[in-house]
């Protein structure tokens, strides 16, 4: 008995002496074995929708407030005494900043902040910015205004990319195209909501405060700084979901994958170029004729500012369900040169409708979002055609770069034009952006069919060029392997490991060491 009751407090003291690895034992099995709900679990395909709804909802706030200027044009001109150009400085100030932030943000979301801290950082900056330019307006300080843009957009466009990497960590194959096509659907209509409640809140503001004003101004931009702040809010709720699925699933913290090499471009083929120029030609003569869409409904098709504001957002009404559609249908049917060629002739076919005609704009401004839609599923895609892997995060970064270059360039000339010259000198302008566009298109078309015209390949073809070239890879592969083998049995081996094998086979005991020595030369040599 007594030796029983030793035995007993021996194992208490080997027990307390351990407690935390008993401890942690202990609550490994009991989470084991108790079974999470489904909603809680990050391996289940509801948890996954929840995280689909916060990781929408991310960039919500962003392209909410881009577009407050355009749904508030005639306020800030009126209470702030701005001239269009200064006006239109502020979409030059959201640019800047990403003409140097489109390759940096991959690297800071991969290498310094991670994509949970760095999302958090990014929407901060966010709602910090979009808080500076409605103080700005409370306190009748444009030069505060714009500042506080400038902020909003360091923090814009990384966010976006912190969205996609997110996609990406948590949805893989064919759900990930429609997870894109969702978070795209989303910020559209974060757009859309915009342009069509802000200038609503501002008349309910005004007509509590009972005068106009910029007090009324400061104050409807500070309620829309409230959707940046939800979009932190789900920010946060990301970080901790992402740290609990990693924690459970043992999975990694998501990462951009960008390799940025700016000696890459210098081996950017003249297609890419072309493709470059499309773009910038292209998106010039959309975002800034957005901003300033509303005064040129009510001044030319004497709308009211509510309908100058709705026929202003029907480009990104029609985007948001017309992209998940249109990108099916490029991905099914290719030709993706002549997608894009279709989208830029309808868009310029909409800048003529709108400067020399009186028809009905919402024709105009339908066809302009159906192509909009449109060009943006074949024109990205074009690049990785183009581009070897690992110049791919080069390639878009440097495209975004001078996407964003070129809208802080001609966010600024239109606005110089409008106050100088008119509408119609500004719509003029626009269509010959598009026109320079619509020539890049056909160089590149014919720049393609000189090279085999892979560009404007049908889905069929491409699918069948993409199996050829993999069972090419396999054979060299095959034969290089093959050659290796060769070159490994025709290497001479060395005067010691001659010796040994020659040893061996007359049944000489070697040392143990001396057989090791042996089979790593002859592993060696495989290797080799």
């Amino acid at each position: 008995m007594a030796l029983k009751e030793e035995s007993k407090r021996l194992l208490a003291e080997d027990d307390e002496s351990e407690p935390s690895l008993s401890n942690s034992h202990s609550r490994y099995d009991s989470d084991s074995e108790r079974q999470m709900s489904a909603c809680c679990d990050p391996s289940h395909l509801l948890h996954r929708i929840i995280v689909l709804i916060f990781m929408c909802f991310l960039g919500f706030g962003s392209y909410f407030c881009y577009d407050n200027p355009a749904a508030l044009q005639t306020q800030i001109l009126q209470d702030m005494h701005a001239t269009t150009s200064s006006f239109m400085q502020l979409y030059a100030l959201y640019s800047w900043p990403n003409v140097v932030l489109c390759f940096l943000g991959g690297f800071l979301l991969d290498r310094v902040f991670g994509i949970r801290l760095g999302t958090v950082i990014f929407s901060l900056f966010v709602c910090i910015g979009q808080v500076i330019f409605a103080s700005g307006a409370l306190f009748n300080a444009y030069w505060l205004m714009e500042l506080g843009r400038f902020v909003f957009g360091i923090g814009g466009e990384s966010l976006a990319v912190a969205q996609n990497t997110y996609a990406v960590s948590w949805f893989k194959g064919k759900e990930l195209n429609l997870v894109f096509g969702l978070q795209l659907s989303m910020a559209r209509l974060g757009s859309t909501v915009n342009m069509n409640i802000m200038g609503w809140v501002y008349s309910r503001i005004e007509s509590t405060l009972g005068h106009s004003g910029y007090t009324a101004l400061g104050i409807t931009l500070m309620i829309g700084s409230a959707t940046c702040v939800f979009s932190l809010i789900c920010a946060l709720v990301l970080g901790y979901l992402d740290k609990r699925a990693e924690k459970i699933l043992n999975k990694e913290q998501g990462k951009t994958g960008e390799v940025i090499k700016l000696t890459d471009v210098k081996d950017f083929s003249l297609s890419l170029w072309l493709i470059f120029i499309v773009c910038v030609g292209y998106y010039v003569a959309i975002f800034p004729f957005i901003g300033l869409g509303q005064v040129f409904f009510i001044e030319k098709f004497n709308f009211s500012p509510a309908q100058a504001r709705a026929i202003n957002s029907i480009v990104y009404i029609i985007s948001a369900p017309a992209s998940p559609v249109l990108g099916f249908m490029v991905d099914k049917t290719g030709k993706n040169v002549i997608w894009v060629l279709c989208a830029v002739v309808t868009t310029l076919a909409a800048h003529v409708m709108l400067a020399f005609t009186f028809w009905n704009p919402w024709i105009a401004m339908s066809l302009l979002g159906i192509s909009y839609s449109l060009l943006a599923c074949a024109l990205w895609p074009m690049v990785a055609f183009v581009v070897p892997e690992h110049q791919l995060g080069t390639a878009y970064g440097f495209m975004q770069s001078i996407q964003n270059l070129g809208l802080a360039v001609i966010s600024i000339a239109a606005g110089s034009i409008l106050d100088n010259r008119g509408y119609l000198f500004l719509e003029v302008f626009f269509t010959s952006c598009v026109c320079l566009a619509l020539i890049a298109v056909v160089m590149l078309y014919f720049v393609d069919l000189l090279k085999g015209g892979e560009l404007n390949l049908s889905a069929k073809q491409r699918q069948k060029l993409q199996k050829s070239s993999e069972a090419e890879d396999e054979k060299r592969q095959r034969l290089l392997q093959q050659r290796a083998e060769e070159l490994a049995r025709l290497r001479p081996m060395s005067a010691f490991g001659l010796r040994n094998r020659y040893l061996s086979r007359l049944g000489a005991q070697l040392p143990d060491h001396y057989c090791t020595h042996l089979s790593a030369l002859a592993h060696r040599s495989v290797l080799k």
